[in-house]
């Protein structure tokens, strides 16, 4: 059988199984009742896939899953439709909880740990990898990394495909961000980040905009990265290349949920750069997607729709 090759590939090294649900208050020492309880497959480059889907698009996912777990986790995410290459792993695939407490509309995200990766294990995964990285894909690698894996294995695996004649956007934090910031590698096609991370790899405070898009411009002029995307919350995101420096400013919307709004934005910019739209065009229609994501409750992403609706009002200047 011939497998179907899509034009976006993400990875998930670290998917959770997404447990979300609400109840009246959290309050300490007592059984907290809560309602029936939502099952979603989550994790960076999942939760990309999921959006890109709903956005009317399509892509493969990659991820590594392991245990009684990861079997639920992978038989949600074939009901979805979404094609899956299964990297098994050791262990149970991690868990994660977000509960909404009705009274104020706070929402309260619980992560529980997932297995430590081994070192012959991350060389079996970046193998395993190999096949898929193909030339003109855009391969999309989101989300946190489990306990054991090296900090620079996305440098590791953006030279691979660009090796490959792939192109990688990357959306991580942590130890793999800094990691990614110093790569001196094939630069990123693209390294998005959100304001506060940018000072925790930085060590600076950003007062606007345009000193956020100096920082971008820096890593450029480093070789780090080709674009850079970099959220300032609700007040919008600004996109970076060696020739061009904007803002784009999503207009006022209610959240209901911050969960899966990254991810949104992610799976918009993937969908628009491999329809070789402008990376202009892109990131306007990945902060749409990001506040259509915002306007769902729990682990919903974001609707077509919504995100087509708040395009219409997404206003952009340039920095």
């Amino acid at each position: 059988m011939v497998r179907a090759m899509f034009e976006i590939l993400t990875i998930t090294l670290n998917p959770a199984f997404d447990v979300s649900s609400s109840v009246e208050s959290v309050v300490p020492g007592v059984k907290l009742r809560c309602d029936k309880p939502r099952h979603d497959p989550g994790g960076g480059g999942v939760n990309v896939s999921r959006a890109i889907l709903r956005l009317g698009g399509q892509s493969e996912a990659f991820l590594a899953l392991g245990g009684e777990t990861g079997a639920a986790y992978r038989m949600l995410l074939e009901a979805e439709g979404i094609p899956l290459a299964h990297f098994p792993i050791d262990g149970n695939t991690r868990q994660s909880f977000a509960v909404v407490e009705t009274a104020t509309r706070k929402q309260y995200r619980f992560q529980l740990p997932g297995p430590s990766w081994p070192a012959e294990q991350t060389a079996a995964l970046l193998a395993a990898l190999t096949p898929y990285l193909t030339r003109d894909r855009i391969v999309v690698v989101s989300g946190s990394l489990p306990a054991g894996v090296p900090a620079d294995i996305a440098n590791t695996i953006n030279k691979m495909a660009v090796d490959a004649g792939a192109r990688m956007i990357l959306d991580t934090s942590g130890a793999a961000l800094v990691a990614a910031a110093e790569n001196s590698g094939p630069p990123f096609a693209l390294l998005r980040m959100d304001g506060e991370e940018a000072t925790e790899v930085s060590g600076r405070d950003f007062a606007s905009p345009g000193e956020l898009a100096d920082y971008g411009s820096e890593l450029i002029g480093r070789n780090v990265a080709e674009k850079l995307v970099m959220s300032i919350g609700a007040k919008g995101t600004v996109g970076v290349t060696a020739g061009e420096r904007f803002f784009c400013r999503p207009p006022k919307i209610e959240t209901l949920s911050a969960v899966g709004a990254g991810d949104s934005m992610v799976a918009a910019i993937a969908m628009a750069l491999s329809a070789g739209e402008s990376f202009r065009d892109a990131v306007r229609k990945g902060v749409a997607a990001a506040g259509s994501a915002v306007m769902t409750p729990a682990t919903e992403l974001c609707s077509k729709a919504t995100a087509e609706e708040v395009l219409t009002r997404v206003t952009t200047e340039d920095l």
